[in-house]
């Protein structure tokens, strides 16, 4: 395998990771009925005039698997970071007593579980083009190769097949991932 070849398989997996740690994170912050601390990870507070990730200014913990609590470093900020969790819309009301805030989960009805579901799968299918906009460039890539470096005809059709071969086993991640998530949303 020539260098120029060696590059276009290495950048194309990169970018194919890319596309499953996207989704994975993506996947964090789907509510599935259970605490998650990383559903708090899109929630900026305003903490003299900065927006600060909610995360770097507290403790957060899960507590009896169906709450949790949000302990911050500085208590003045209780009202901010209240704020800032009704702002972000992640459908759960905190709770302050002065000291911590409380983000109780509620038990997601079967219907709301089917909805998500529908969510994961369409996250997972987006994932999907990635890859397959990946294989695309790459394919487009390897015959831009083909016409610079007179590569033979049988030697562009073997990476043509590893190339959907790469394809096929980034799809493969995404699908069984998809289908983790699925079962998690649906275990109640």
């Amino acid at each position: 395998m020539s260098e120029s070849l060696e590059e276009l398989f290495l950048f194309g997996e990169e970018k194919m990771e890319k596309a499953i740690a996207s989704l994975k994170r993506e996947f964090a912050s789907v509510r599935s009925g259970r605490a998650n601390p990383m559903i708090l990870d899109k929630v900026l507070v305003d903490y003299y005039g900065a927006p600060t990730p909610l995360r770097q200014m507290s403790q957060v913990s899960v507590q009896d698997g169906t709450t949790l609590v949000i302990s911050p470093y500085d208590k003045s900020i209780l009202k901010e970071i209240e704020k800032a969790i009704i702002k972000a819309e992640i459908g759960i009301t905190p709770n302050s007593d002065g000291i911590c805030i409380r983000l109780p989960f509620p038990p997601l009805t079967e219907e709301r579980r089917r909805e998500i579901v529908k969510d994961v799968k369409k996250m997972g299918e987006d994932a999907k083009v990635a890859v397959r906009n990946v294989r695309r460039d790459m394919t487009d890539d390897l015959k831009k190769l083909e016409k610079s470096e007179n590569l033979p005809e049988d030697t562009v059709k073997g990476n043509q097949d590893d190339i959907q071969k790469l394809t096929d086993k980034y799809t493969a991640m995404i699908d069984s991932a998809v289908s983790e998530k699925e079962k998690e949303v649906m275990t109640v």
